[in-house]
């Protein structure tokens, strides 16, 4: 599974950081409220995929994203705020 690609796909103010299995989807939504600011807003695990690191997969995608661009990331999503407590080192990509 580590093999699958995190893509990156954005409409407008709209986009998600996606995995696709043989067997269905897996991402992480967000927001963009500003060039400077964005908005985590969920993150749903494919049926199957649960546990196997997928979800932190997506989360690292945008973390990267998010250092490489300059952007803040609101942490709406209940999985992407656990994992922010998680690591306080990735506390200087974060807006709370």
């Amino acid at each position: 599974m580590a093999d699958e690609q995190v893509i990156r796909e954005l409409s407008d103010s709209k986009g998600r950081y996606v995995i696709r299995h043989a067997d269905g989807e897996s991402d992480l939504t967000y927001s963009v409220l500003s060039p400077q600011t964005v908005i985590a807003d969920h993150t749903a695990v494919a049926p199957g995929h649960e546990g196997t690191g997928v979800g932190l997969r997506l989360l690292t995608a945008l973390l990267d994203d998010a250092r490489n661009d300059g952007f803040k990331i609101v942490p709406l999503c209940p999985f992407v705020n656990a994992q922010r407590r998680k690591h306080p080192d990735w506390a200087d990509l974060f807006q709370v």
